[in-house]
């Protein structure tokens, strides 16, 4: 199956009451580990690249790595580019095969923010490509993606700014945070100002940055063979689950990825350490990824069997 844009995934997806899950990819192994749980699954995927990403893999590699990945692929599959910071980065990957881009002009005032991501969308629409936009701002650390603090959406701004921008989804901050150190006190996510947001914007897709759980087996198992991560706490996924049934139809995860890549690597490591072969560690690994991605897909996101 080729690649598509979110459109029909994100209606399905808002009348069914469910998210679809936007999985940060960096290497053949997370690709290979995601779309495996896919097709496992039976579930629609987006397969996002940061500009970290780009820089480490190289865009040309990660390109062919998600066209093998998708031949005789009987899933539908997004390759979406995550925070695009200018006009430029998101016309590069329009050009070189992306379905899907965020123009991320979060930072900026409200005005600027309208003119970057217009300027993107009318490059974009003409191509037949999906806009995220981005209003209010995550506090934390992704990439090269840095937030002091969180900025809320504004409910009656979002509906301006979607009318003047034309974006076709909107990401929005309502708590969530970027990196594995979400909380300092009791998780909690604004659900009054989603709903608020959701009633201003019917059918409108709407996107959670932010929301990886940062489960306490991947941190206890880290910590066990060698890591000091400590004080990390993610987003409970009941959470998720209530805010999929709230207009919310992209839920973005990469530090779950992290984490569960990382803790395996630490246990095999420590327990095969006469090992040298690199494909025992990464096969572990991958299939880690996979059978979270799995857990994500069947029991948060709710789009297993949603084709």
């Amino acid at each position: 199956m080729p690649l598509t844009t979110p459109k029909k995934m994100f209606e399905n997806a808002y009348k069914g009451k469910y998210a679809i899950g936007a999985f940060n990819v960096n290497n053949m192994e997370i690709i290979q580990g995601i779309m495996e749980a896919a097709q496992t699954e039976n579930s629609p995927v987006i397969l996002q690249v940061s500009a970290g990403a780009r820089k480490y893999a190289k865009h040309n590699y990660i390109v062919k790595m998600v066209e093998a990945a998708t031949q005789n692929c009987a899933v539908p599959v997004v390759l979406h580019l995550d925070h695009g910071a200018d006009f430029e980065i998101c016309k590069d990957v329009i050009d070189n095969g992306f379905t899907s881009v965020m123009i991320d002009g979060s930072h900026y005032q409200f005005e600027k923010n309208i003119e970057l991501t217009k300027s993107v969308v009318d490059y974009a629409h003409e191509r037949g490509v999906w806009v995220e936009a981005e209003l209010g701002q995550l506090a934390g650390i992704e990439d090269e993606v840095v937030g002091k603090e969180n900025v809320f959406t504004d409910p009656d701004e979002a509906v301006e700014f979607v009318e003047r921008t034309g974006c076709d989804s909107l990401a929005v901050a309502i708590g969530t945070s970027h990196g594995a150190y979400k909380f300092k006190n009791e998780p909690e996510l604004n659900f009054e100002l989603l709903e608020k947001i959701t009633k201003n914007l019917p059918n409108f897709p709407l996107v959670l940055h932010g929301a990886s759980s940062v489960p306490e087996e991947f941190i206890e198992m880290a910590n066990t063979y060698g890591g000091q991560i400590k004080g990390a706490k993610g987003v409970p996924e009941f959470m998720l689950r209530k805010a999929a049934k709230l207009g919310v139809c992209k839920i973005n995860i990469d530090t779950d990825i992290r984490l569960a890549i990382t803790a395996t690597l630490r246990k095999m490591l420590y327990d095969y350490r006469s090992e040298f072969d690199p494909r025992k560690f990464f096969g572990a690994a991958r299939q880690a990824v996979k059978d979270m991605v799995s857990h994500k897909m069947r029991f948060v996101l709710g789009s297993s069997y949603k084709m």
